[in-house]
This record gives structure tokens, C-alpha cells and sequence, in this order.
């Protein structure tokens, strides 16, 4: 492999200048594709759309039978006013004519109903005691829409399957006609509703990506000032990693990968991974050019030993993403494309652009080209003597650095037994502390708590009570079957009778009863006399041509009540009572809905993060095997990576921090971070070694030479998750929080564990094989002497 680097090296070196220009037209490529780009936030990035299940939510129920409504609600003194009501219908009037639109309800609409019953005029009543009148004489009409005194709301009803474009212009349409709707002063009215939470939420994400970004790129502006100081040029791998950023936007939107929740933290997770790459080829192109001064075998040299040491820890930490391609979740799929892209463009990034330029400055300063700069540049031999201060001064440091790692190498060998003993012993202590970490399950705990939108759905919900819902979706033969309406009846009055969480029942059934004196017909033609009745509108929410009808179960607030493993137990009753009261023969019933999806997609997220991680581990050690042929090369980084992963399930149990759908990939992202520590150094070590180093010299060099390097990118990586934590969303900051522990924790693996446990298997198996040469030379003695 050294050899197609060698001559890649020399390529580099000859093509200079056409490498940065090819690589300049690339920024203008990725800028075209980065506007392909598109949101997500539907059903789609939760489940697959070859799914069973997203087939039965999205094209039997979504599409078929599911609405959603924007609801306007109406605050005030008193609601049951003819001025309000008047404006209401104002309200209504504007928004039956906007496109997307299927219905809209409201206390106006009703009023005018039953006004026209009882006068002939249909028309809100001009006195506020008529209006009274009416509300209080009908209570049950009104019960969902006036809930007391002081609310009201509208409901805005559009399709299930509208998409979120539609829907923003119908919420844009709903807002304006507000404004034209003239409500009396004295009340506020609030657009709220899951459709108006959703394109907010999408709008919050949108909106903080940039700031994660800045963020990450300020932290890592101000790390690498502290800890890369020993060299030139100390930012430059800021920009290099960022020009990979840009190439992996570009690269999303060719490719069709949708940014989401989960998908937009892999940027900073990109940040602190591929600054690590630039940071390596950096400070190894740096080391050739204070040895040797001579910029062509400088580049050659670099691209040799680092290319493929950085591509081989970039292909396990692509190993270690693989698992993320397990998961039945697209967002967590797309999360590992994004990084699966973004490491590839930001390693292309660093061994082109980034050796490129440093051998260009180099040159640069050598001939003066760039004047008074000449001593910031090469303070060493400029006449600046504040210049040259700070660089002997980066210098001490830098030594001061090495030699404490040194020391630490020493300490962890000699006390090799009791270092690797009490990290095993810290490791099996946190993967059974691991069993006890709760999983957050409230998906409104996931955004911003101070989102204007979430705050009006809660405050809707306080008035109106929980909308959650387990939907039951019935094939028959003949929708108008009195068997199939009767065994409806009857489950339903069962289930909410002796279901504690099923408040209530919905169905096409207490609509023909109501037309039928109360009692469902004996004939199919009197069922469909009666569906004849019934208006279009609301018989299309409850039943869909000859073979399609819907059940609905009210479970009130369950989502928080009884959280979803709760959800998911009710789920598995009402299907064993489905068992236990079966519906008629011809009848299938199918139990799916917006919760049932969410409760699919949450246990797979939590249930398959111990095999993700498992599975990972294989992929890195197999992949380390096949490269290396030797097992100690293959298993000595992989074992800091499971000790870490154990540690950090303990301090997540510690730290009283639950998994959430992020939190629940760590596994493979300690394993993509983290091995590449690992292999970095013990490339080091074994380049030494076959230099003719003992092993402890071997390593003493490993963890001094590269150490330092280590510790940079590794500190620009923690710095680059630390923007994590400054997300508005809970869900990505506590993401951000567990990463930074897990990165510190590989860093302390890799300085720690790493160290005694490559010398300790390293000098067993060159003691066993001297053995074995020993043993197999004595016995070429012993025939010589036989013969």
C-alpha cells in the first residue's frame, strides 16, 4: 500500500497548482447540489416505505382516512358572543376557497345550523343571548369545539397525505385570513396544531444548522490555538476540514439524502472527525520538513506513512458506521450515509488540499513572497523577536507535553496489571449499569421547550385534553354487512368499558344509529339507505369504497400518561381481545396509527443499539484482520474501544441520561472515533518498532512523535461536539453531552489502556516466537549431531 501512495505523493508533488484549481471548480459542484437539499420530518424518515408497516399507516390510513387540522384557537372572556361568531365565519368563508382545504368546523358553523332549523335563516344570530341560547340548549354539539366559557376553536381540516409544502401555504393562508377576519380586541387567537408544530419545528432546524456550524468552527478555531501551536500555520486545518463540509452538502444533495433531526448533527460530528485527518497530515508533513528541508520529500514522505495509516483508521471508523445501516430507521440510516460521505471527502480534502498548501506556504516563505509576513510565518528566521519568543515558547510546551506522555507511557507500563485490571473491572461495571439507563420516549422532550409552537400544542392540550388515538382498520367484504357494524358496535362498547385508557370510540356506526332511531338495520339495503343520508364529508372519514371502514379509539393523553411502553401493552391487548371477540369471516383488522408507528420506530432505535454496537466491533475486527493478517494488529485497537463503550454506558447511568433515537447510535460512534486513535498510534508504534525500536522504546516514541498530534485533533474533536450541546434541540444536545465524554474516555483509553496492552501482547508474542526459533534451532542441532 506504501508504494501506491509513494507515487500518489509524487503526483501531489508535481501537480500542484491543478490539484487546488481542480478543487476550487469542486467548491462552485457541491454549491449546486448543496440547493438540492430538502427537509424531512414525515413518517418517511421513521419508517421505510417497503415497511409493512408504513404501508398500512401511510397508504391504508394516511392517505385513505387520516386528516389534519390546523386549529385556531380563540381566547377571551367570553366566547358564546354573536360578534365573535360572526367573525368566525368570516373566518371560515375565506378559508372553504383555499386550495388543500377539505372542511372547516367551528362553533359558527353549528350555530348557523341549528339556527336555520329552528328560524329558516342560516346566519349567525344578531344578540348574544340567541347565541347562548343555542350553545347551552345543544351541549353535546358543541363539547369538543367550546370546551368552557373562555375557549373556542376552528378546525382547519386538510387531507393526511397533504404535503408539508401544502400544508405551510394553507397555515400561511389560515394566518392571513385571521388578519381579515376582524375579531373583536378583547380576544387573542392562537394557530396552532400538529401541522403548524411540525413546519415550525422544521423551520428551528433549518435555522440553527448555520450557528452549530459556527459554533463548532469558533471552538475549534480557539483548541487549535492552544494545543496545534507547535507548528505553522496552526488554523489551517479549520478551513481544509470545512472545505470537505462543503463537498458532503454538495454531495447530499446529489445523491437525495434529506436533512432531518438526526442527519443534521452528522456536520459537527464531520467537523471534529475530519479536522483529525487534516490534523495529521499537518503536523506528520510539519515533522518531515523540520528534519529534512526539503518540501518534495516532505510531501512524498507524508502521503507514504500517513496516507495510509489515516486511511485505514478512516475505513474501520467507516466499518464502525456500517451499523448504522442495520437500523429499520431511514433518519438513521441517512445519518450514516452523511458520515459514511463526509469522512471520505474530508480525508480527499486533507492529503490533497492540505499537503498542497503547506508545501506552497513553505516555498512561500523561503523566497520571501509574502514580505513582512516572513517572520509570523518562519519565526525562526524572521528578525520578529516577539515571533520567535512565541515559537520557542510553543516549543517548551509542546516538549512539556511529550514528556509528560512519556512519563505516562512509563507509569501505565510498569503498572501494567493494575491498569488494565481496573479498566476491565470499570468496564463490566458500566455495561451492567448499561441494563438500568432509561429511554426518553416523549418526543416533545426532543425540541427546543421555549418553541412558540410547542408551547401553544401543550397549552391546546391542557384545554381540550390528549388527541392520541390507536386506529383500527377493517377490510370486509360489503361495508354495509350488518354483522361487521354490529361486531363494531360491540368491540368498541367493550373496549372502553373495560379498558382503563380507552376513553372512547368513533366509528361510521353512531352515525347510521343515530339516522335509525338508535339501532343499526338488519339489511344491507337499509344500511345503504341510510350511508345515502349521510354527507360525504363525514362518512368518508369512517369508511373508503365496498371494503375499507375505520375504528377509532380515544386514548386521551397516553403519550405522556402511560408513555410508550404503556401504549404498546394497550396496543397488545386490544389485539388479543381482537382474538378473543373475532370479527366476522371475510374481516381482517389492522391496529396502526401515528402512535403505533412511533412505538415501531423508538424499540428499534433502543432495542438494536447493543447489536449495532456488537455488530460494529466484528465489522472492525474483521476489517483489521484482513488488512493486517496479524491478530494483534487486529485486536489491540479494537479492545480500548469495547473497555470505552463500557465506560460509557456507566456514566451515562451516572449522569442519570436516558437514550433518545441519537444517543442510541453512540455504540458505533465511539467505535468510529475512537479506533482511529487507536490504529494511529499503534501504526506509529510499529514503524518504530521495524526501525529497530524495542517495543518500549517503540512505544515511547508512538505516544511522543504522534501523541501530541492525538491530542490535538482529539481536543478539536471534543471542542467540535461541544456545539452539539448548544443546540436548541434536547434531543441533539444530549447527544452532544455523551459524545464529549465518549471521545474524552477514547482519548483516556488510548493514552492509558492502549500503551500496556500493545507491549504487554507485543512482548508475549516476540518471547513465544523466540522460543519457538529457539526451540526449532535446537532441534536442527540435535539431528546434526544424530547424523
Amino acid at each position: 500500500m506504501k508504494d501506491i501512495f509513494e507515487k500518489l505523493g509524487i503526483f501531489i508533488q508535481n501537480n500542484r497548482l491543478t490539484i487546488l484549481l481542480v478543487f476550487f471548480l469542486f467548491i462552485f459542484i457541491a454549491m449546486q447540489g448543496a440547493q438540492k437539499i430538502e427537509m424531512a420530518s414525515g413518517t418517511e424518515t421513521f419508517v421505510g416505505k417497503d415497511s409493512r408497516m408504513y404501508q398500512d399507516f401511510d397508504h391504508l390510513f394516511l392517505n385513505i382516512f387520516q386528516t389534519q387540522s390546523i386549529v385556531v384557537m380563540v381566547e377571551g372572556n367570553d366566547v358564546k358572543t354573536s360578534d365573535l361568531m360572526k367573525a368566525v365565519d368570516r373566518l371560515e368563508h375565506q378559508l372553504q376557497s383555499t386550495e388543500g382545504v377539505i372542511e372547516t368546523t367551528s362553533p359558527a358553523s353549528i350555530v348557523k345550523g341549528i339556527n336555520y332549523q329552528m328560524t329558516g335563516r342560516y346566519t349567525v344570530p344578531d344578540t348574544d343571548e340567541e347565541v347562548k341560547a343555542i350553545i347551552d340548549a345543544n351541549p353535546e354539539a358543541f363539547e369538543m369545539l367550546t370546551p368552557d366559557d373562555t375557549h373556542m376553536l376552528i378546525s382547519v381540516v386538510m387531507a393526511g397525505s397533504t404535503t408539508e409544502a401544502k400544508q405551510e401555504e394553507i397555515l400561511y393562508a389560515t394566518e392571513e385570513a385571521i388578519a381579515f377576519s376582524e375579531f373583536p380586541p378583547s380576544y387573542s387567537i392562537i394557530v396552532t396544531g400538529d401541522p403548524a408544530f411540525s413546519i415550525s419545528m422544521n423551520h428551528e432546524m433549518n435555522s440553527s444548522m448555520g450557528p452549530l456550524l459556527g459554533i463548532s468552527a469558533f471552538f475549534m478555531l480557539i483548541v487549535l490555538n492552544l494545543v496545534f501551536r507547535h507548528v505553522r500555520w496552526k488554523l489551517l486545518p479549520l478551513p481544509v476540514v470545512l472545505l470537505g463540509i462543503i463537498y458532503t452538502f454538495g454531495a447530499m444533495g446529489y445523491l437525495g439524502i434529506p436533512l432531518s433531526m438526526v442527519s443534521m448533527a452528522a456536520f459537527p460530528v464531520l467537523i471534529g472527525l475530519g479536522i483529525d485527518y487534516a490534523i495529521q497530515f499537518h503536523n506528520r508533513m510539519e515533522e518531515e520538513l523540520q528534519e529534512n528541508k526539503n518540501r518534495t520529500h516532505a510531501v512524498v514522505a507524508t502521503v507514504k506513512n500517513t496516507g495510509p495509516a489515516v486511511l485505514v483508521a478512516l475505513g474501520m471508523t467507516a466499518l464502525g458506521f456500517v451499523s448504522l445501516f442495520t437500523s429499520s430507521v431511514p433518519m438513521i440510516r441517512d445519518f450514516g450515509k452523511l458520515l459514511m460521505i463526509g469522512i471520505v471527502m474530508c480525508y480527499i480534502a486533507a492529503i490533497f488540499v492540505g499537503i498542497v498548501t503547506i508545501s506552497l506556504f513553505d516555498r512561500a516563505s523561503e523566497k520571501n513572497l509574502v514580505g513582512k509576513m516572513k517572520s509570523r510565518i518562519r519565526p525562526d528566521r524572521g528578525k520578529d523577536g516577539k515571533a520567535a519568543e512565541k515559537h520557542v515558547e510553543g516549543h517548551a510546551k509542546t516538549q512539556k507535553l511529550e514528556e509528560f506522555l512519556k512519563r505516562l507511557t512509563d507509569f501505565t507500563i510498569k503498572y501494567d496489571v493494575v491498569v488494565l485490571g481496573i479498566a476491565a473491572l470499570l468496564c463490566l461495571g458500566g455495561i451492567y449499569a448499561d441494563q438500568s439507563v432509561g429511554i426518553q420516549t416523549d418526543v416533545t422532550t426532543f425540541v427546543p421547550q421555549d418553541m412558540p409552537a410547542l408551547i401553544d400544542l401543550q397549552h391546546m392540550g391542557d384545554i381540550m385534553g390528549g388527541t392520541d388515538q390507536l386506529n383500527l382498520i377493517i377490510k370486509v367484504k360489503d361495508t354495509a354487512d350488518p354483522e361487521v357494524l354490529q361486531w363494531i358496535d360491540e368491540f368498541s362498547e367493550h373496549e372502553v368499558n373495560g379498558r382503563g385508557h380507552i376513553y372512547s370510540a368513533s366509528s361510521i356506526v353512531p352515525l347510521v344509529k343515530e339516522l335509525n332511531g338508535g339501532i343499526i338495520p338488519d339489511s344491507a339495503q337499509e344500511i345503504e339507505a341510510i350511508y345515502e343520508q349521510i354527507p360525504d364529508y363525514k362518512k368518508d372519514r369512517y369508511m373508503y369504497g365496498k371494503n375499507m371502514l375505520l375504528l377509532n379509539f380515544d386514548i386521551g393523553n397516553a403519550v405522556s400518561d402511560i408513555k410508550v411502553t404503556g401504549i404498546k401493552e394497550l396496543t397488545n391487548i386490544v389485539r388479543e381481545d381482537i382474538g378473543w371477540m373475532p370479527a366476522p369471516p371475510g374481516t381482517s383488522v389492522t391496529i396502526t396509527g401515528n402512535n403505533v408507528v412511533f412505538i415501531e420506530v423508538i424499540t428499534a432505535l433502543t432495542s438494536g443499539r447493543v447489536q449495532m454496537t456488537f455488530l460494529g466491533l466484528a465489522l472492525v475486527l474483521a476489517g483489521l484482520f484482513v488488512i493486517y493478517r496479524d491478530w494483534l494488529k487486529a485486536l489491540t485497537p479494537v479492545i480500548p474501544m469495547f473497555i470505552v463503550i463500557g465506560w460509557s454506558g456507566g456514566v451515562m447511568d451516572y449522569l442519570n441520561l436516558d437514550y433518545n433515537p441519537m444517543t442510541a447510535t453512540l455504540g458505533a460512534l465511539i467505535l468510529g472515533v475512537g479506533s482511529e486513535y487507536a490504529i494511529l498510534m499503534m501504526e506509529r508504534y510499529f514503524e518504530e518498532k521495524e526501525a529497530g525500536a524495542s517495543p518500549l522504546e517503540a512505544i515511547h516514541k508512538a505516544s511522543t512523535k504522534i501523541g501530541t498530534a492525538i491530542i490535538a485533533s482529539g481536543a478539536t474533536t471534543v471542542f467540535g461536539f461541544m456545539a452539539l450541546i448548544a443546540s436548541p434541540f434536547a434531543m441533539i444536545s444530549d447527544f452532544g453531552i455523551v459524545t464529549v465524554i465518549d471521545v474524552l474516555l477514547a482519548l483516556i483509553a488510548t493514552f492509558i489502556v492502549f500503551p500496556p496492552l500493545i507491549v504487554v501482547l507485543d512482548t508475549w508474542r516476540d518471547k513465544k516466537r523466540g522460543a519457538q526459533t529457539a526451540q526449532k534451532q535446537a532441534g536442527k542441532q540435535v539431528q546434526g549431531a544424530d547424523i
